[in-house]
């Protein structure tokens, strides 16, 4: 087949094709004109999910007449000079306009401030239409109508009217949270307006905080720290969620670099390295990151679309951004997320009496208790007799049946058989984060009061976090922790037992001495003095699979720190251990030590918060 020059219509083709993936390309493409053009009020109103109408308009510098054509032109721009590494503005390329007028009906509508009358002209398959003078308000309308009707091929991979619309509402979304300073407002057919007004009026993180609960909710402002942190020529700003607020994928993480809106699995990498064994494996934790960089540092010429950028020091970026959010997380300390109260509190459910006239409810309920569950001999008091008709009646209202056990207005007190011990609350400690211990419930959970809010307490999760710390310390300080022998070692049949001996040094480290004992055998001599009395057999069989999955050079460090995590696993208080009042306290003071402490280990939340104005709504007091 010979070489022959391809028509100038498919090459467009193609170039459109790099440009425009979907209706929120366009969409972003014509939003970050607006931007460059300085605008301080942007609309968008779309139908058939962008595919029918895109209509973008703006309150910025506008076009002059005579540039118009030039403006739809390939290669043409007014944000680049001759140094394609000079680049402060969000287009550069001038292939946005061209590329969405060869593959759409394009018009485009513009004045500037100092013009008397603004013009228009049109673009359809490439073929131009205009200038000439037209009615317009300073600034510029662009609207794109029947998106890849010279495509049909495209045309069908796109999604369903609905899915596209989402995922313009996304884009703008995105872009709004880098420019608080710009009113966005986004209609489409179903009428419903997504309006986000200026924010900018304030000082930079205060207007980044309105404009972030604007599109995210006030629930990110109350679950997340704020960033700032510059080393070099470069500063990163915004805010990292705490570890107990997270999600199951990276959708909620926001990455802007000079403005500019990036997706790039590098940096993702970084945010999850810099949360790594304080969430899960499985999800991920929540952060807009703003990176201002010299744009002689940056490469945003990598794709057409513009989403991927590349660092000329990409270690620095790395140990900035894994600097700032661990930096971040410690100053704060130990916090909970509100999240998992509000589902505390919605797991309450308010019951109320039924709506029945009095005798008629006392008698069903005496007709329905002597027949079930409350023979008429059964013993009664007056805490029974209470519960039985609700809180607002009371004895000497109505008559209840009188039997030989049954001794009125006796005195409501707490079951001398019951397991939970109360404790009488020390003041003292009312003023810690996590108050003074209070009691222990189901032998796991430990009640605690501050001055304005009730505690829940992990135990197991808990404590399994202050081995995982104590152990990780041992590891980077280089000083062994203490191991404890066994009066009998432990012979264990291990398929794993040589891969295992391998990092019998690391072990060590840990306290964990190890020893061959024959082909596909091992026998433990020592465990970590700080495990207690452990399941040695459970413990190496565990770490041997770690190992296996982590057994390069290249994940080494994550095997380490999984090593410890089973370690610490193995090691914690175990629920079902009954506690005394020191222990708890003891607990709660190491778990305010130490920030990560929020989670334990696999990520799960160590304890729960709940304030004493949330308990008083759920009575109804406020």
């Amino acid at each position: 087949m010979r070489i022959h020059q391809l028509s100038e219509a498919m090459i467009n083709q193609i170039a459109a094709g790099e440009v425009v993936e979907r209706p929120a390309s366009v969409v972003k493409e014509l939003v970050e004109n607006a931007i460059d053009a300085k605008a301080t009020r942007i609309e968008i109103a779309t139908a058939g999910g962008g595919k029918s109408l895109i209509r973008v308009s703006d309150n910025g510098h506008g076009i002059q007449a005579d540039e118009l054509v030039l403006a739809i032109s390939r290669h043409c721009t007014s944000k680049l000079e001759e140094n394609i590494h000079e680049i402060h503005a969000l287009g550069f390329r001038g292939e946005a306009l061209p590329s969405i007028g060869f593959i759409s009906h394009l018009r485009l509508l513009s004045r500037t401030a100092n013009a008397s009358a603004g013009a228009e002209i049109s673009i359809s398959g490439g073929k131009i239409d205009g200038p000439r003078p037209a009615a317009s308000n300073c600034g510029t309308l662009a609207e794109v109508r029947d998106l890849f009707h010279v495509m049909p091929a495209r045309l069908k991979f796109m999604k369903t009217d609905q899915v596209e619309a989402t995922a313009i509402a996304d884009t703008i979304r995105r872009i709004a949270i880098a420019f608080p300073h710009v009113h966005f407002t986004l209609s489409g057919p179903s009428r419903k307006i997504a309006d986000f007004p200026a924010t900018g009026k304030s000082a930079e993180v205060q207007a980044h905080i309105a404009r972030l609960i604007q599109i995210l909710g006030k629930e990110f402002s109350e679950n997340t720290v704020p960033l700032d942190m510059q080393r070099d020529n470069i500063r990163l700003t915004g805010f990292a969620g705490i570890p107990s607020y997270n999600r199951g994928n990276s959708l909620q993480q926001f990455i802007y670099v000079n403005g500019r809106l990036i997706r790039d699995r590098i940096i993702t990498s970084v945010v999850r390295a810099a949360y790594a064994d304080i969430i899960a494996r499985d999800r991920y934790g929540i952060v807009v990151l703003f990176i201002a960089a010299d744009p002689f540092d940056v490469d945003v010429n990598v794709h057409p679309a513009k989403a991927d950028v590349r660092f000329r020091n990409p270690g620095l970026i790395r140990s900035l951004i894994v600097g700032s959010i661990r930096e971040a997380l410690v100053r704060a300390g130990i916090r909970s997320s509100k999240t998992s109260a509000e589902i505390m509190l919605n797991a309450f459910q308010l019951r109320t009496a039924p709506d029945l006239s009095l005798p008629m409810y006392c008698a069903q309920k005496l007709r329905s208790n002597s027949a079930s569950s409350f023979p008429v001999d059964a013993p009664q008091n007056s805490a029974t007799a209470s519960i039985m008709l609700g809180a607002d009646f009371s004895e000497e209202e109505h008559v209840l049946p009188i039997t030989k056990n049954h001794v009125p207005h006796a005195p409501l007190g707490p079951d001398p058989d019951m397991n939970q011990k109360m404790i009488a609350p020390v003041h003292s400690l009312l003023t810690y984060p996590l108050g003074t211990a209070m009691a222990q419930i189901h032998q796991n959970y430990i009640i605690a009061q501050t001055e304005n809010s009730l505690i829940i307490v992990d135990q197991h999760a808990a404590h399994e976090r202050l081995v995982y710390e104590d152990l990780k310390q041992a590891l980077y300080t280089k000083k062994p922790l203490s191991s404890q022998i066994l009066l009998v070692p432990e012979i264990i049949d291990l398929p794993e037992a040589e891969r295992l001996l391998e990092h019998v040094d690391i072990l060590r480290q840990f306290g964990l001495i190890l020893e061959s004992f024959g082909s596909n055998t091992i026998i433990v001599r020592e465990t970590p003095a700080i495990l207690g009395n452990v399941n040695a057999a459970g413990l190496v069989r565990d770490l041997a699979d770690e190992v296996a999955e982590y057994d390069t050079t290249t994940e080494l460090q994550a095997m380490l720190n999984f090593v410890a995590s089973t370690m610490a696993c193995h090691g914690s208080v175990r629920s079902g251990r009954i506690l005394k009042t020191e222990e708890m306290n003891a607990l709660l003071r190491k778990m305010e030590a130490i920030p990560a402490s929020s989670t334990c280990n696999h990520g799960r939340p160590t304890y729960i918060e709940l304030k004493l104005s949330d308990i008083e709504r759920l009575f109804q007091r406020h």
